[in-house]
């Protein structure tokens, strides 16, 4: 159950970061989270990290979603988080799904990096996932 109740939707920005041309499983997040009742704010592919992290402080996100499958997920994140830093998005979730070994997963746990999802996720869990975070993370 949550504790505190939004008094506004949740705000997620959903990108494509690289050359990763693949888009149809962000586009389908993005509409997931929209059916859910969120806000969300969809980039478009080849998105830079710093370009990510500049539309999410414009945007005031609660969230950022990262789709990768191009296997750069090892310098994509940690960049992200990098700019985050810089930005002082310190309560600005960083999640993501795409094709992302365990081990690497747990790596970019360690560096900040919240719950990354695999082919196959249902989107209520994502939903969820987000829903609880921001609710126990930011200030409304």
């Amino acid at each position: 159950m949550m504790s505190k109740v939004l008094n506004r939707p949740i705000r997620v920005l959903v990108a494509k970061v690289g050359l990763d041309g693949h888009d149809r499983g962000a586009k389908v997040i993005a509409t997931s989270l929209r059916d859910a009742g969120m806000e969300v704010i969809y980039t478009g592919l080849r998105q830079t990290p710093e370009m990510v992290v500049n539309t999410a402080l414009q945007e005031d996100v609660d969230a950022i979603g990262i789709s990768i499958l191009s296997g750069a997920h090892m310098t994509v994140f940690p960049k992200i988080i990098q700019f985050m830093k810089e930005k002082q998005l310190d309560d600005v979730l960083l999640t993501g799904g795409g094709i992302i070994p365990e081990a690497d997963r747990l790596k970019l746990a360690d560096m900040g990096v919240g719950e990354l999802f695999p082919p196959g996720t249902t989107m209520a869990s994502i939903v969820e996932y987000i829903q609880n975070w921001v609710t126990e993370n930011r200030n409304f």
